[in-house]
């Protein structure tokens, strides 16, 4: 009986040896999911660069996407992020600003001069304070800027724009809300909320002079059809943020992270480069159909709209920030 138990007791430490071995296998082979939001749809052309992002880390990360807000409502995706019911998110900087009111800078008009300033940006020595300030206050790992338009002033009349000044008066669309009231009011117009869908009629009938939206937007919305010029203010550079929480960033081994944040920067820096492509072509579009297209005296309108910016939201704002940003 004793050999018999002592055979059993055998058998069974051998499976289980069998068993405890396989384990790293098992863990080896077992993906991360990263559930994902975003408030864009599948066809926007920043699904493309997210899609190559999770091609290039499939084998070690199960990347699951939730297009046009399907999964959490626009604005709500940083909490569900902090709650623990999401892993990543193209993520709004202003909605970051609401819980860390030094990111309001962040979202200031003629912050960025272009695509290379606002990447260089978040490269630099205060980019990195920033990305920590998130990640200290809000669990978050910032990975990079994910470009999508500078707003540039869409009118109707032939008035030429030259500095702010020059806006006075005009009744510009801009999207409800204190933000975009304020950012009408920084480049000089009289901010006039309209919805998205009612702008064209808005233009159509007078009720407005004009708007600001990303030139693919206004090509999208044939808003050409009812105005006559495009003045290039690109007073503000569009861009989310690719963010995922610190538990699984931390989870990471630093090769990981590494390899991680390069499959980021490769995937997006493609799409970005297809992007300004199709901005190009949008500017030709709007020059072939009779539009006017021009750049303003830019100088003037940045000092006339960080001034106001300064004098609202400066209190917030890390001392010299603006100052180091706008010296890269």
């Amino acid at each position: 009986m004793q050999a018999k138990l002592s055979r059993r007791s055998l058998l069974a430490a051998g499976a289980s040896a069998l068993a405890l071995g396989a384990l790293p296998r098992a863990y080896a082979q077992a993906k991360t999911k990263l559930r994902f939001s975003a408030a864009f749809t599948e066809t926007d052309p920043r699904a493309d660069g997210y899609k190559a992002f999770a091609s290039a880390i499939k084998d070690g990360y199960d990347f699951e996407p939730y297009w046009g807000n399907t999964l959490f409502k626009q604005g709500t995706e940083l909490v569900a992020m902090q709650r623990g019911n999401l892993e990543m998110c193209n993520l709004a900087p202003a909605d970051i600003s609401k819980q860390v009111p030094a990111w309001s800078l962040m979202t200031s008009a003629y912050l960025f001069r272009d695509i290379d300033h606002l990447n260089k940006t978040f490269k630099s020595d205060v980019g990195r304070e920033f990305i920590k300030m998130a990640r200290d206050q809000l669990g978050i790992q910032i990975l990079m800027p994910v470009y999508f338009g500078s707003r540039n002033v869409n009118l109707k009349g032939d008035k030429v724009i030259k500095t702010p000044s020059d806006m006075a008066g005009i009744k510009l669309r801009m999207p409800p809300g204190e933000y975009w009231q304020f950012l009408g009011e920084s480049i000089g117009a009289n901010p006039t909320p309209v919805a998205y869908a009612e702008v064209y009629t808005a233009l159509q009938t007078g009720a407005i002079d004009g708007q600001d939206n990303p030139l693919l937007a206004s090509r999208l919305m044939k808003f050409y059809e009812v105005t006559n010029q495009f003045v290039m203010t690109g007073h503000v550079l569009g861009y989310d943020v690719m963010s995922i929480t610190t538990k699984v960033w931390d989870a990471m081994s630093p090769a990981q992270q590494a390899a991680f944040q390069a499959a980021a920067e490769k995937a997006i820096g493609d799409y970005t480069t297809k992007f300004n492509a199709q901005e190009k072509d949008a500017l030709e579009f709007f020059k072939a159909n009779g539009k006017k297209v021009y750049t303003p005296d830019l100088n003037a309108f940045r000092a006339f709209a960080q001034k106001k910016y300064v004098d609202k939201y400066g209190q917030d704002w890390p001392k010299g920030a603006l100052e180091r940003i706008n010296a890269l």
